[in-house]
């Protein structure tokens, strides 16, 4: 007798509400797998934990991240990305109160943050009135963050360089994010992927 003749024998045995709720539960097994592999491997659903990029995204609102984009592109100026911060939010070297961190902690945290990219590896960066000043130029054309106020990280004139392969990153709310400014910038290898579209509340659904 083949394998499939016996399966075939075996489900007729069964009562049909019985192999009704079997087909059910495997059903809902293998969407549950199907969509833990899509979250692993594509796509993963985020929620904003804090306003540290409001007003561009809410505290509750939920995005979606892209984890293969950057397998065909690196990470850029601009992008919002969901990765995981340093395991210590303290910088990684004694610093002045007017110089960015330039290192973080070697490990990493198992939770998720999400900020925007503003300087990448090899740039010179300081800070501004809020605003990151790249390799000498400041970036003042950023019409989606928060004005910065009077805080002391709105203003760090000591200027750093981006070790290879990590990312700078500032939340939108610069007067209220804790971003690599008090942490450092960001390795590669941390980065889940750019935020893409936001799927939640209804009024706020579209791409990023």
């Amino acid at each position: 007798m083949s394998v499939t003749s016996f399966r075939q024998r075996t489900m007729e045995r069964i009562p049909p509400r019985l192999r009704g709720l079997i087909e059910l539960v495997v059903i809902v097994v293998v969407a549950l797998v199907l969509a833990e592999a899509i979250q692993a491997t594509i796509v993963k659903p985020f929620k904003i934990p804090s306003p540290s990029m409001e007003p561009t995204l809410d505290v509750g609102q939920r995005v979606l991240v892209n984890r293969l984009t950057y397998r065909f592109r690196s990470p850029k100026i601009g992008d919002i990305i969901v990765f995981h911060p340093p395991s210590s939010l303290d910088c990684g070297v004694p610093v002045p109160a007017s110089e960015p961190c330039p290192k973080s902690v070697p490990t990493p945290a198992s939770d998720y943050f999400v900020k925007r990219i503003v300087a990448l590896p090899g740039d010179t960066l300081s800070v501004r009135d809020g605003h990151p000043v790249v390799n000498g130029k400041e970036m003042t054309n950023e019409p989606y963050i928060a004005p910065c106020g009077e805080v002391a990280a709105c203003n760090m004139p000591t200027t750093i360089t981006i070790p290879k392969g990590e990312y700078f990153v500032m939340g939108d709310n610069r007067g209220d994010s804790d971003d690599s400014r008090f942490w450092g910038p960001v390795p590669r290898s941390w980065i889940i992927g750019p935020v893409f579209f936001t799927y939640w509340p209804p009024d706020r659904i579209g791409t990023t």
